[in-house]
């Protein structure tokens, strides 16, 4: 069945809201969810593995994580557990949103395999030699010259703004697919579209989950000094950033919702009102 949805302008103080939201379902189900991208991360690593395929398919599964998830919130708020199912379903549906969904996840694929051979063009392999180091465990000084390189900083700030660009299109473009019966390239230009309109809203969403990031990071490590508990530091900082994940991916659902009228329970979406004052 194909949902009617409508592109619309949202506020700027949305973005602040579709976090609110995802952390409101990661609190009715925080196993489940959690579960679902540790399960992911689990079969991401099993899959590299595989020399070649392995990392091809890794990287075409990323939009369907983010649709797994989108899923998986919709099931929270219909007051059902989600399960590993949610990954699978969107290529249950008709066969032709079924090639949609997989002409979006390998386009995803080729086009990240693009930007990884234009930085590395770009940086003359300065990347793949610094991580290297990293791997074998190089002296902080063979690091720090390798860190000192122009070519590794225009080789990341090529990446990242190359990876950002390219998630413009991709942020909606699976949900799009799923529930609007779009094809890829209606897909892609309308998630496109919403992002433009609702730049603000995204803006806003960045920069909260910019300073939540950081101000967590910076309690933890922190709290560890203070307490002398330096060595589990990094422990509860991958704990940390496995369920800021989970609420991150949560939140999806509420951007998509917002920009394109997806029905939604409304207690969930709405502000809390405050109750008018008393007469007496």
């Amino acid at each position: 069945m194909t949902m009617q949805l409508h592109l619309q302008d949202v506020p700027a103080r949305n973005g602040r809201l579709w976090i609110r939201h995802g952390f409101k379902v990661f609190q009715r189900q925080p196993l489940a969810l959690a579960g679902l991208l540790g399960l992911y991360l689990f079969a991401v690593f099993v899959a590299l593995m595989v020399p070649v395929l392995g990392p091809v398919l890794s990287t075409a599964s990323l939009p369907l994580l983010s649709l797994g998830f989108m899923l998986a919130t919709h099931l929270v708020l219909q007051q059902k557990t989600p399960t590993a199912g949610v990954y699978v379903a969107p290529l249950k549906l008709t066969p032709e949103r079924r090639r949609s969904q997989l002409m979006l996840c390998f386009g995803y694929a080729g086009a990240l395999l693009v930007i990884s051979l234009l930085a590395n063009w770009l940086d003359g392999g300065a990347m793949s030699e610094a991580m290297r180091q990293i791997g074998e465990k190089a002296d902080a000084e063979t690091l720090s010259k390798t860190a000192a390189d122009p070519a590794l900083f225009w080789g990341v700030v090529l990446r990242l703004g190359l990876v950002g660009l390219l998630a413009v299109p991709y942020w909606h473009a699976p949900a799009l697919v799923h529930w609007g019966g779009q094809g890829v390239a209606q897909a892609l230009f309308s998630s496109t579209l919403a992002l433009w309109r609702n730049k603000g809203a995204f803006t806003v969403n960045m920069l909260v989950w910019t300073g939540l990031l950081l101000g967590l990071y910076s309690a933890i490590t922190l709290l560890a000094g203070l307490l002398g508990l330096l060595t589990l530091a990094p422990i509860l900082l991958l704990t940390s950033w496995l369920i800021m994940s989970t609420v991150f991916y949560a939140s999806l659902y509420f951007s998509f919702v917002d920009c394109f009228m997806f029905g939604a329970p409304q207690d969930v979406l709405s502000e809390p009102k405050t109750p008018p004052p008393s007469s007496s």
